[in-house]
């Protein structure tokens, strides 16, 4: 399948690396070095399929143009869609025959693919508790930019991990209450804490960590699991401790995994089995907009 790229900033030039020769052409109105300024620029019969990975708030102008060409979307994550929009984008993927899906390569990542394998093995048992934490120190690079939006941390990181909440965890559909909002250095949410309605599964986001961190805990009644580290860093780790009737020091064991990521090849085969079942991930992107949304009307703490 042949891609045209456009974005051609840091993160599509992650996709045009994962892409190859299957790459035809750049679009970047800001990039020197993209090919076109413009879509519309590039002959539509040189490609089956687009990857957006562009600003927010020109997402769904895009994704109606490539839709209605016919042509398979691949959107950056997040695409924060109204009712209107959403059955609006339906609506053109249905009469063109093309699927978009917007992308959460976090999936992916060989410990969370791992960390999954246990929980749908049951070795851990009924889950008791599951807490989820990202973050890295951007805040101040990011004030003034298109990313200091309203929803901030919500919809640059927090999207991630509800979207593993449904995909690996089986709480796709579940409500989030708002334990807490931070916008301290941001015009935007720059810290958030977000809990499911049983308070089984907890969800912490910043931009405020000065130290790129992720981790992942997973109580059950026969053991844990904890992830360390996301392959784009360099080194995660996945630890599994049996737990021992009816007490004592558990059974250990730990799977290490090196970057570089290989989440981006992976996620564009996901994509292409999207394509194949024809089936778009509208489901996933309303249950994460009406997440946000109803998150972001809470109130915050913090001046920016």
């Amino acid at each position: 399948m042949r891609y045209l790229l456009v974005g051609y900033g840091n993160i599509g030039a992650k996709r045009k690396a994962a892409l190859g020769e299957r790459c035809v052409a750049t679009v970047d109105p800001f990039n020197a070095a993209a090919d076109y300024r413009a879509a519309t620029e590039c002959d539509p019969a040189r490609y089956e399929a687009a990857i957006l990975a562009v600003p927010n708030d020109v997402k769904v102008e895009l994704l109606q143009y490539f839709l209605d060409l016919g042509k398979h979307v691949l959107v950056e994550k997040p695409l924060i869609l109204d009712l209107e929009v959403a059955s609006d984008l339906t609506r053109r993927a249905r009469e063109s025959g093309a699927v978009w899906y917007t992308s959460y390569n976090f999936r992916f990542e060989p410990n969370v693919v791992a960390l999954k394998r246990h929980l749908d093995g049951g070795g851990l048992g009924r889950i008791y508790r599951v807490r989820m934490f990202y973050g890295n120190g951007t805040a101040a690079n990011l004030v003034g930019t298109w990313r200091d939006s309203r929803y901030g941390v919500l919809e640059d990181m927090a999207t991630h991990l509800i979207d593993l909440a449904g995909f690996v965890f089986g709480r796709f559909g579940c409500d989030f209450q708002v334990w807490e909002l931070g916008s301290y250095v941001m015009k935007g949410i720059d810290h958030c804490v977000l809990a499911t309605s049983d308070g089984g599964l907890v969800i912490e986001c910043s931009f405020l960590s000065w130290k790129n961190r992720w981790r992942i805990e997973v109580i059950g009644e026969r053991g844990m699991l904890e992830m360390d580290g996301l392959t784009k860093w360099g080194t995660s780790e996945l630890v599994l401790w049996r737990r021992k009737l009816p007490s004592g020091v558990p059974d250990e064991h730990r799977e290490r995994v090196a970057g570089p990521d290989p989440t981006w090849s992976a996620d564009l085969a996901y994509f292409e089995e999207r394509i194949r079942a024809g089936v778009t991930s509208l489901d996933n992107d309303a249950w994460l907009s009406r997440t946000i949304k109803a998150a972001a009307a809470a109130p915050t703490r913090g001046m920016a």
